[in-house]
């Protein structure tokens, strides 16, 4: 193989084939490049067979894109290496060994709005407040006891509390509930396979000897489960290739550990590391800033990025007055840069949290400046779309109580709660499914409908059974009927998704339902549907992690936003933090832009902020300042810009001038809040009584 193309820490690490290696792979460094090179040398220089080879990454996007380049480099080959991610890997684990584990074959794989949902109905059951017992938070919690590998009965030796001893009863009957369902949830896809290999040590020895070279990406990400999996499986050969950076570690949120990529050398003797510093996407001023920040962090590996571009602009800093001032600043810089030819796609605002992006779409639209929020909505967490798969999960496994239950009703076939209570009751007491105890009514009109669709889906294509599926049940002439707009765009996102299983089935060349469900619930790419990529992208830094853009702004670099105020108190979270910063600089590859504002309107609430300490971090003569230094003393009071210096008395009855809405009368008076009846179209409102757009008619 011609290895050229790399530079020589890039071909040392293709190189080394042998035992364990841990590649330091810095931002924009062609960590996939290495990483596809690798197993292609493997292949093709050493004679490894495809099938011994396991390639694991976090995304499928991520994993696609490894196996594309794969597909390039040894042609029809690369089909037979094991490339996927943790969760995918875990299926075909369990597609193989669900007896073992005591499931059926027709398991389901529930997503995170499932799991909300059966603890939504056990809570009902123990006849729980969920505003007291947050649904959201039980779901949460019990996902990171599966994280960090603790069963319902580890955790009880932690719940001293009464809200953990309801959290404990409800994990205990959230798994029995999964089990009599023949489901599993995410975190299962990891911690089963585990299981699996501690009680079947000859199954862990089948999997050790197939993939005898084993090669995981974005280690640093890694939480609990996923580490334990592989050190099991590499165990044998040890051939284990690692890539990551831990200073880009920002998901410890979700479980993720950095301190497995620190803690390589101690878990793998004779672990060589190789360092990637060659960055090959940013200028030198962009990676000098970057390095200045991400140094002040004590637990990392020592390197420093290096750019062979040139050093490029300088990093534009603006200080704005407020909130509003911050967001036209960097709408009229996107101007400037259209104006230069630039694309809307090659721009991206990031900030730290969601709260933020309002006061910047605002600004936006105002502009007519075309942009997409990235990580907003998902196709697949569409109401219509999630009714419909739950449809096709029902027909491909009739045991399902929980698809059952979200469709029985969809649309309205007038089964009512009290029959549906019955249901769950009766099939409780037989301990059978749902569907296997309906018998009678209106709800048997419905089994009938979904086993004739069983019968049919034998013969049909899946794009035709989902056809049959938005005649049959009626879902399509609901939306017609409707005539809304809401319900044309639902429409159209069924249709949108025959155009999924037309791709799934050209793409696979197969039409199994099963393979299509089990695909379907391991998507957890973003904005995969956005028809029109040339808009500005809008996302928080976490979102960013893994794109990269020419022009990036980074807006809200203030003290308790970025870095966040719930990580001013924890030396941990404060070097997470900064990995985050460090992150969001480097995905900016020809001009860097860092705003911050003096005072903003958050949460509801008007601050004064300092500058992020992470500013003061960089060199200064890396930065270009479009403010004057003096203008910090200038105060901003918005009370004075919006409130009344003397409180007006109002009583009910009252005559007012609103103006926006006109004249009228005040009907409630609650605190320093004040009800008023407007004419129509405007109704009763809600307004602050001291507000300078009301005046009391005397």
């Amino acid at each position: 193989m011609n290895l050229d193309s790399l530079n020589e820490e890039q071909k040392k690490a293709v190189l080394k084939t042998e035992g364990p290696t841990l590649i330091l792979a810095g931002a924009g460094s062609g960590k996939t490049k290495v990483l596809t090179t690798k197993i292609a040398y493997l292949i093709e220089e050493c004679g490894v067979s495809p099938y011994n080879i396991l390639a694991i990454t976090f995304t499928n996007k991520a994993a696609k894109e490894m196996s594309d380049r794969l597909f390039n480099l040894v042609g029809i080959k690369a089909k037979n290496a094991q490339v996927s991610t943790f969760h995918s890997f875990g299926v075909k684990i369990l597609r193989n060994h669900y007896k073992e584990l005591g499931y059926d074959k027709n398991f389901i794989i529930m997503d995170s709005d499932d799991s909300l949902s059966i603890i939504k109905k056990i809570l009902k059951s123990k006849d729980l407040d969920p505003k007291s017992y947050s649904p959201n938070g039980i779901r949460n919690q019990i996902s990171n006891c599966k994280n960090e590998m603790m069963s319902a009965n580890d955790y009880q030796k932690f719940a001293l509390g009464d809200y953990e001893k309801v959290v404990y009863e409800v994990y205990k009957e959230y798994e029995k509930t999964l089990k009599d369902n023949n489901s599993l949830d995410f975190d299962d896809l990891l911690l089963l396979p585990i299981k699996l290999f501690k009680e079947n040590k000859d199954v862990l020895e089948e999997y050790q000897n197939r993939f005898q070279y084993i090669l995981i990406d974005e280690y640093q990400d890694t939480n609990e489960p996923q580490y334990v999996l592989t050190k099991m499986i590499s165990e044998k050969y040890k051939n284990i290739c690692c890539v990551g950076d831990e200073d880009q570690s920002i998901y410890s949120f979700r479980g993720a550990n950095y301190r497995n990529i620190l803690n390589f050398e101690k878990d793998y003797k004779n672990a060589e590391v190789i360092k990637l510093e060659q960055n090959y996407r940013s200028t030198s001023n962009i990676l000098d800033a970057a390095n200045c920040v991400i140094k002040h962090n004590k637990e990392r590996k020592d390197k420093v990025l290096w750019s062979t571009k040139g050093k490029g602009d300088l990093i534009t800093y603006y200080r704005a007055f407020n909130g509003i001032d911050e967001a036209q600043y960097v709408t009229r810089e996107i101007k400037k840069l259209i104006n230069e030819g630039i694309d809307y796609q090659n721009i991206a605002i990031l900030y730290r949290t969601n709260a933020q992006s309002h006061t910047l779409e605002e600004e936006l639209l105002k502009e007519s400046i075309p942009y997409r929020i990235v990580g907003g909505v998902g196709f697949y967490s569409r109401r219509e779309i999630k009714d419909v798969l739950a449809y096709l999960r029902l027909i491909y496994n009739s045991k399902d109580n929980i698809s059952l239950l979200r469709v029985i009703n969809v649309p309205k076939r007038g089964i009512g709660t009290k029959t549906i209570s019955n249901l769950i009751e009766k099939a409780n007491k037989e301990n059978k499914s749902i569907f296997e105890v309906i018998d009678s009514g209106k709800e048997l009109a419905f089994k009938k409908l979904i086993e004739g669709l069983k019968k049919e889906s034998e013969s049909l294509t899946l794009t035709e059974l989902l056809d049959r599926v938005l005649e049959v049940t009626g879902i399509k002439q609901e939306y017609i009927d409707e005539k809304t707009l809401e319900a044309d765009i639902r429409l159209e996102n069924l249709e949108e998704l025959k155009t999924v299983t037309k791709t799934f089935e050209s793409r696979e060349g197969i039409v199994s339902l099963e393979d299509f469900l089990l695909e379907v619930s391991l998507v957890t790419d973003v904005n995969e549907y956005d028809k029109d990529p040339n808009k500005v992208s809008l996302m928080t830094v976490h979102s960013v992690k893994g794109l990269e853009f020419d022009y990036v702004f980074i807006t809200g670099l203030e003290e308790g936003l970025f870095p966040h105020i719930n990580s001013l108190l924890s030396s941990n979270e404060l070097e997470e933090e900064r990995r985050l910063c460090y992150v969001a600089i480097t995905r900016a590859k020809e001009k860097l832009f860092i705003v911050n504002a003096r005072s903003r309107i958050l949460f509801g609430k008007d601050t004064s902020n300092v500058p992020s300490r992470f500013i003061n971090e960089i060199d200064k003569e890396l930065l270009d300042k479009k403010f004057e230094e003096k203008t910090e003393e200038v105060k901003i009071n918005l009370e004075d810009k919006f409130y009344k210096d003397n409180e007006v008395d109002y009583n009910v009855g009252d005559f007012v001038y609103h103006d926006v809405f006109g004249q009228g009368k005040v009907v409630e008076i609650s605190g320093s809040l004040i009800s008023i009846a407007f004419k129509h179209p405007y109704g009763i409102k809600k307004l602050m009584k001291n507000h300078k757009s009301i005046t009391k008619i005397v």
